[in-house]
């Protein structure tokens, strides 16, 4: 994996459209491979981690054609007419395959060996496990939490209320696919309203779904998810590394077409409004259900914030980035409540602290977040190597910081940012 060598820009001022939504691709393939037809996936994102959701429903059966770099054609196997795989389904990086996948083998009269690579492997998969074992589900793993996992499905599932300690889009989207398959009602209770697109693609395709504020609950038994087309919009998570840079570039200025503005995926834009950032929606409207804006944004003065638990999961993505913008933003920002940030592809707790203090920057690590001290010039003493962790989302952050930092930067691994946004870096420098 490629270093790559940064300087500070100047300013910018550009109109981009950048990649396409990753949360939505992976359920866009997921159902697509359960419906009874042939669907189409328009602008889907081919980044690493959807392309490791693609291969392993391929390994289950399902007939994907690739018809462009944005086009998708997926001929489905039904709800419960997933193959016996041929060999261990490799989930690569992507916490979104494994546990999701989970839910939907769980129904399935399958037994298959799940792998990752050495980041997932280290990711707690209990969450998953144990809902979907009292569902009926035959499941192993390491230490009972870890890759690898072995499970054996079953048609005839039951349904369960479980009531999450944490508020985990992933954990919930495993127990309502599974719910699909399930005798009777299973309802899903969250702490805190996590992003919430399975269940309205499972809206969107007349799957009988309710919702009400941080409870859902699905009726079993669905019969079939008929054939269907859809167009994914651009993901807001890429979007806010270049939200974050225009914001801090001074005389600079941005529009970001055709974004989901989905509530719980915009906390970050919603925060960066709040600390002062000029930032408006225009050209609103609903597609596949999905709210979806183009974004303006220009350069603005920062105000520091205190981020409480219940803001964590509407940008649980966006907080490595968060501390980088307030290092720049007047006064003390502290984020509390995000312990999850320590089991992601990487501590980002942990790393993002490390990475900004070898910039200067005045940033102390909490157990469940960090403290960082605004109005910090960060700069470098000769080349300054920072490390990514092979995490994208630390990498890119990276990168925003290196934008408006003196000297010249050297972000290892920087390649990474491939797993959720291939074209970053070509776009960054086109910028």
């Amino acid at each position: 994996m490629a270093d790559i060598k940064i300087t500070k820009k100047s300013k910018i001022n550009a109109e981009i459209n950048v990649a396409a939504d990753k949360s939505i691709t992976h359920r866009a393939v997921m159902f697509a491979s359960l419906s009874s037809g042939e669907c189409i996936i328009n602008n889907f994102l081919n980044s690493k981690d959807c392309y490791s959701t693609i291969e392993l429903f391929k390994n289950l059966g399902t007939k994907i054609i690739e018809e462009t770099n944005k086009t998708l054609r997926i001929f489905g196997c039904g709800l419960q007419g997933l193959k016996q795989p041929k060999k261990e389904l490799d989930c690569g990086n992507s916490g979104t395959t494994l546990r999701l996948s989970l839910g939907i083998i769980a129904g399935n009269e399958i037994k298959v060996k799940l792998i990752g690579d050495e980041s997932l492997s280290k990711r707690p998969m209990a969450r998953v496990i144990e809902p979907l074992s009292l569902m009926g589900a035959n499941i192993s793993a390491k230490e009972n939490n870890y890759l690898p996992i072995e499970i054996e499905g079953n048609k005839n599932l039951k349904s369960i209320t479980w009531n999450s300690k944490i508020a985990s889009a992933q954990v919930k989207s495993a127990v309502l696919f599974a719910g699909m398959n399930a005798n009777g009602e299973t309802i899903y209770k969250e702490p805190v309203l996590s992003r919430d697109h399975t269940e309205r693609m499972m809206e969107y395709l007349n799957i009988p779904i309710k919702k009400k504020e941080n409870i859902t609950s699905i009726t079993g038994k669905v019969k079939e998810i008929k054939p269907f087309e859809i167009t994914v919009p651009n993901d807001p998570s890429s979007a806010s590394y270049f939200i974050a840079m225009t914001v801090l570039l001074p005389n600079s200025s941005m529009l970001i077409k055709n974004v989901c503005v989905n509530s719980t995926r915009i906390g970050f834009i919603n925060i960066l409004i709040k600390m002062g950032a000029k930032i408006s929606f225009s050209n609103p409207r609903i597609l596949y259900n999905e709210p979806v804006a183009d974004i303006f944004v220009e350069s603005s003065k920062l105000k520091s914030i205190k981020i409480k638990a219940e803001e964590v999961p509407s940008m649980i993505d966006e907080l490595p980035l968060l501390a980088v913008v307030a290092t720049q933003a007047d006064g003390v920002t502290e984020i509390k409540g995000a312990q999850e940030l320590r089991v992601k592809e990487s501590d980002r707790i942990k790393t993002i602290t490390i990475e900004l203090q070898k910039l200067g920057a005045k940033i102390i690590e909490q157990p469940d977040g960090m403290i960082i001290m605004g109005n910090t010039k960060l700069k470098t003493i000769g080349n300054e190597i920072l490390n990514s962790y092979n995490d994208h989302r630390i990498a890119m952050s990276l990168a925003v910081a290196s934008s408006i930092c003196d000297g010249e930067i050297i972000i290892k691994n920087a390649e990474c940012a491939d797993i959720s946004f291939p074209e970053f870096w070509n776009l960054y420098r086109s910028i």
